[in-house]
């Protein structure tokens, strides 16, 4: 199923899409997508919500010229993965990690897959990471393995980790200053549930700036793949239903490309990961 939130900010309405992108409206069996919808899907809840779209025993949903909302409602947490691909890792000038890379974002990031992205007051250095996004659909702690941690995912979705590189590198060392701007995790699309992304490690992912590709890669070539990011995160922090882990960028990012201008207000960013949809931002200032 691909699940996502229409309508403006703060007001979004649940939807699901059928198998013919036909959109049923949600509203009646949750209030939004958020960590206890997710986790009633645990189980049969994912199989008894499919067979009502299926059966077509939900009200069709209008959705045509609406926002699109990001697909979960306010994480709890944004969990940040830094450096999983090695070729990024190469044009950033750092060595391959020995274990996974971990930041936080606040919540306050999130934003919808065509909102405006904002470049923050004093921002100099704004910059795109095109990533795959995990949704945990169940509470975790101390996953041992990683069949343990496919449990616990709910979906995908796309991720775009706006980065502030002055912020992160130049303002004392500390990543999540550079990562934790207001609008600096679109997330959607949809919400793509787990059982229809066959392999999360055979995902395509490409992002264009201004219609130039910049980013082409796959999360074949992450460092750390999905599972382990989740069973390796779980020992750390207790993961809840409706938080999300973006799970890295390949190369190509503007810290990569000598010469390269950063991000300004104007500039279109669009991302696209296979089956997982297409973002699109258009640049503001904060």
């Amino acid at each position: 199923m691909k699940l996502l939130r229409v309508g403006p900010p703060g007001a979004e309405r649940p939807v699901v899409l059928g198998q013919d992108g036909t959109a049923y409206d949600l509203s009646g069996v949750t209030a939004d997508i958020d960590g206890g919808f997710l986790a009633g899907l645990a189980g049969d809840g994912a199989a008894a919500l499919a067979g009502q779209v299926a059966a077509g025993r939900l009200p069709v949903a209008e959705i045509g010229g609406q926002r699109v909302g990001p697909p979960v409602a306010r994480p709890g947490k944004v969990v940040g993965i830094g450096l999983n691909y090695r070729d990024h890792a190469a044009e950033a000038g750092a060595a391959i990690p020995d274990e996974p890379v971990i930041f936080l974002k606040p919540s306050s990031t999130v934003v919808g897959p065509y909102d405006e992205v904002l470049v923050p007051r004093g921002g100099e250095k704004t910059d795109y990471e095109a990533e795959l996004a995990v949704v945990i659909g169940r509470t975790a702690r101390y996953l041992p393995d990683h069949a343990a941690a496919a449990g616990v995912i709910a979906g995908y979705t796309i991720a775009n980790d706006v980065t502030e590189r002055a912020f992160q590198f130049e303002r004392g060392g500390q990543w999540d200053k550079g990562k934790s701007a207001e609008t600096f995790t679109p997330l959607g699309p949809w919400l793509v549930t787990a059982d229809e992304v066959a392999d999360p490690q055979r995902l395509p992912l490409r992002l264009w700036v201004n219609g130039e590709l910049r980013q082409d890669g796959s999360t074949g070539q992450m460092v750390f793949p999905v599972l382990e990011l989740v069973r390796y995160t779980s020992q750390f922090m207790v993961l809840e239903p409706g938080d999300v882990i973006v799970t890295g960028t390949p190369a190509g990012v503007t810290l990569g490309r000598p010469g390269t201008p950063y991000l300004a207000p104007g500039d279109i960013v669009e991302i696209e990961i296979d089956g997982l949809g297409r973002q699109r931002q258009v640049l503001g200032k904060a």
